[in-house]
């Protein structure tokens, strides 16, 4: 018998197919072993020597490895085609190794495609263990490890509310904090442009000012409005002729296939996908057998698909799109040794595979791997310039136009931001034709700053840096939201003042290794590695001889020197010089204080040097000054009617509160969202001290209904379940009536009280049921819902990117493995005991 192991049992269940009754294939479920999360793992003083454990949660997949491979004549360890999948394999044979159940004949083998034939040409031509990958990956591990338990343990003590530091992460957060960093000092400038709506043969087309008064006009060349207004009066008053026309043929080649990268930057583009949620459907697509490897750094395709590839476009076109020669593509990947073939379909013959977004993802792929086989797109660029009588003004058109589409009639690449494109269609022009001028218009704009980061462009800007590794690039940025380091808002990266003050503190205290320079020629170290070319314990001493004492170095420093340090670092960000020429560090409330950095329990704060007596504060991340959300203390709303205590409003970790008494007997409340600061006067903090509120009892149970305010806001609770309310107010202004109405309106339509709260987004009726999903917030986290059935969202799926026919799967899945009615299952479960000992002997008697 010959026992083949691979990581997922989807992977297992495919190739099995394919082998013949004397292999038998079972799935790793990834990485079976780590270094624990504890000190000693890596030992830089004995060679780097690594202390692995085997993953908890795995002990019975490797005792079915064990026991089967004590019993196999050959192991065949076909794991992904990468340094991941060579670790993995390596990780097995160790454990087998240490278990003496390692059989005599261990092979190595690797297919790009999940396919009959690629499997069996794989199994044809086996090889032993890449050391140099294994090697490669030892020094990664070993590296992110020390990186990570060497300085996060000096962030956690030094620069309170930081949670971790990583090799690649810190540096990926320094370019979302640097563009964070641009646009806050961006001073927008002023500029005017100037056009004339134009008519020739009944066509219109638009021509904008490029000489006034002689002289070119630049995008920034009319900065006022004066300027403009009289530009945009010597346009109306000119007649204005065509000087000259200019065509040029122009040639557009498609991309090359996807690489892990590009596939990335893609779908984030045209489908919205986050880097994760993409690299987990490429990987079901690739177990499924429908796609090649998705972890990759080349562009070439196999010879045969190119093939495949050319007969699917000649079916689908005709020849005028099947270039005469068949098109190679160059990888730029310098480590060649784990660079496969691209991202494609491993059968052109398939244009469509699955639903939802696996044949979303599938379909991106598939277009762009044939597309790159196809044509070059031809147009044509047209430029007209036109001048008026006197010489000094000139206008100029361009247009463009399509003339054979080529590749463009199945794909066209994305982009990450708008550029201006000239792409409208010009009337047909000739020398000394005087187009009608219908109106003119002078509109005024503003330089942008850069946009922040998408996905795409971060994924991008990191390949050009060298840092990290296309493969590694969703988990980096994913560990960058999980750690509330960055938030994303309409697919853009935001930096959060935690990641903020962790990049400060990095850039001040440990500047080398979170440089660009620094990280790219380490990674280039590491893939020399993976090539053979560099020794990888040398490697790692170079790193350690210098990275431990700078952390020794920062240790042993006090936390208020620490900041002392970062308040004069962030100065320029913190407080800039005012146009008034005023000192940017005094204190707004009391005058004579002097604004500085400070650390808190909570993460760091800009405060008066006059405290206690001036309690005035700022959140770290308000640059410039902004007075906007500064704390002036605790403020004395005034005292309760009844109880004679002063009511306080407070500033505290979660936002704004107000609080009554002291200690212990304190009674505290949130202040809601819709009711702005601006707006809580002492009646309605003594309304919010008085919840809950209790309506009265349930005419038909004779239970209380009460109001209250919870974690998603108003609600109505009534014998353990809810009804939503719209605001605030209407916690004080709902009768009996009304809250009765509301409890049944929630029990009819949420089933076990969904409704009750307002959904995160409603997604669709149901493809089969047609019952409205929605996705709500759980108290165990995110959850989907059609009314009946509530199905928790799985971690590998983004809530931005759930779409409606996941979604409804979840729910499938969810239904059908609800247990039967209790009347129905209580026998078989006391029975079930009795007969499972009776049933098990015979079980194996059949089996043998």
């Amino acid at each position: 018998m010959q026992l083949v192991i691979v990581e997922s049992p989807a992977k297992a269940k495919t190739i099995e197919k394919y082998l013949g009754g004397d292999f038998h294939v079972l799935a790793s479920y990834g990485h079976i072993r780590d270094l624990p999360a504890k000190d000693g793992s890596v030992d830089p003083d004995h060679g780097f020597a690594m202390q692995w454990e085997n993953y908890g949660d795995k002990g019975k997949q490797l005792k079915a490895i064990a026991d089967e491979a004590k019993k196999a004549d050959r192991l065949i360890l076909a794991t992904d085609p990468d340094r991941e999948g060579e670790a993995i394999s390596w990780h097995v044979q160790e454990v087998l190794r240490a278990k003496k159940a390692l059989p005599q004949k261990v092979d190595r083998v690797t297919f790009n495609a999940i396919t009959k034939q690629a499997v069996t040409e794989a199994m044809a031509h086996p090889r032993a263990l890449d050391e140099d990958l294994i090697d490669a990956y030892r020094a990664r591990r070993a590296l992110d490890y020390l990186v990570g338990f060497t300085l996060s343990p000096v962030l956690w003590r030094k620069l309170p509310g930081a949670k971790s530091a990583g090799r690649v992460q810190s540096v990926a957060l320094r370019l979302v904090v640097e563009r964070e960093r641009e646009i806050e000092s961006f001073v927008p400038q002023e500029y005017w442009s100037v056009a004339a709506e134009m008519e020739q043969g009944g066509q219109g087309f638009v021509a904008r000012l490029v000489r006034w008064k002689g002289e070119k006009i630049d995008r920034l060349t009319i900065g006022k409005e004066g300027d403009a207004m009289a530009a945009k009066a010597d346009v109306e008053a000119g007649r204005f002729t065509v000087e000259k026309v200019e065509t040029k043929p122009v040639s557009r080649n498609p991309p090359p296939p996807f690489t892990t990268s590009t596939l990335q930057q893609e779908a984030a583009r045209k489908l919205g996908f986050s880097a994760s949620h993409t690299m987990r459907i490429a990987q079901q697509l690739y177990e499924d057998g429908a796609i090649t490897y998705m972890r990759t750094d080349g562009v070439q395709m196999d010879g045969s698909a190119i093939s495949a590839a050319r007969k699917a476009i000649a079916e689908r076109y005709d020849g005028g799109y099947l270039p005469e020669k068949p098109r190679q593509y160059q990888t730029k990947a310098k480590n060649a040794q784990e660079a496969h073939e691209a991202i494609r379909p491993t059968d052109f013959g398939r244009d469509k595979v699955g639903s939802g977004d696996h044949a979303r993802l599938y379909d991106l792929i598939f277009k762009r791997a044939l597309a790159s086989q196809m044509a070059s797109a031809r147009l044509e660029r047209t430029t007209v310039d036109l001048v008026d009588g006197t010489g000094q003004h000139a206008l100029r058109a361009t247009g463009q136009v399509v003339i054979f589409p080529g590749f463009l009639a199945l794909y066209e690449e994305g982009r990450d931001d708008s550029e201006d494109d000239d792409s409208k269609l010009l009337p047909r022009l000739s020398e000394g034709d005087a187009p009608a001028k219908k109106k003119v218009t002078a509109e005024q704009h503003f330089t942008q700053p850069p946009p922040r980061y998408s996905e795409a462009s971060l994924v991008k800007k990191l390949e050009e840096l060298g840092i990290g590794r296309p493969s590694t690039y969703a988990s980096t940025l994913q560990v960058l939201k999980d750690r509330d380091y960055v938030r994303i808002e309409k697919n853009r990266f935001f930096a959060e003042e935690s990641g903020r003050l962790v990049t400060a503190f990095l850039e001040r205290f440990f500047e080398r290794y979170v440089s660009y320079d620094f990280t790219a020629g380490l990674e280039e170290e590491l893939d020399d590695i993976s090539g053979g070319r560099a020794q990888w314990q040398a490697v790692l001493e170079a790193f350690w001889r210098d990275f431990k004492p700078k952390t020794a170095e920062v240790m042993e420093q006090k936390p208020s020197d620490i900041t002392a340090e970062l308040d004069k670092f962030l100065e320029p960000m913190l407080f800039p010089p005012k146009a008034d020429g005023s000192n940017p560090r005094a204190c707004p409330l009391c005058g004579d204080g002097q604004l500085s950095l400070r650390g808190g329990r909570f993460g760091a704060f800009i405060a008066c040097s006059n405290y206690p007596e001036c309690k005035y504060t700022r959140k770290f991340g308000q640059p410039g000054g902004s007075e906007g959300g500064a704390d002036t203390g605790p403020e004395v709303l005034g005292q309760h009617p009844e109880t004679g205590q002063d009511i306080v409003k407070k500033s505290g970790r979660f936002g704004p509160y107000i609080e009554m008494g002291e200690g212990k007997e304190a009674k505290r409340g949130s202040i809601p969202k819709d009711l702005p600061d601006g707006e809580l006067t002492l009646d309605w903090a003594v309304k919010l001290l008085s919840l809950p509120r209790e309506i009265g009892l349930h005419p038909e149970t004779g239970l209380p209904i009460v109001a209250n305010i919870g974690r998603f806001g108003p609600y109505l609770l009534h014998d353990g379940k809810y009804g939503r309310l719209s605001s605030t107010a209407e916690i004080f202004e709902v009768g009996m009536n009304s809250a009765v109405a509301k409890l049944a309106d929630a029990a009819n339509k949420g089933g076990r009280g969904s409704s009750s709260r307002e959904p995160l987004k409603v997604l669709g009726k149901h493809p089969r049921t047609e019952a409205e999903i929605k996705l709500m917030a759980g108290r165990y986290g995110p959850y989907v819902t059609d009314g009946t059935t509530n199905a928790t969202l799985p971690k590998t799926i983004e809530q931005e990117a759930l779409t409606l026919e996941e979604a409804a799967q979840l729910i499938d899945v969810r239904a059908a493995a609800a247990p039967a009615k209790k009347g129905k299952k209580a026998p078989a479960k006391k029975a079930a005991p009795k007969k499972a000992a009776a049933k098990k002997p015979a079980a194996k008697k059949a089996a043998g």
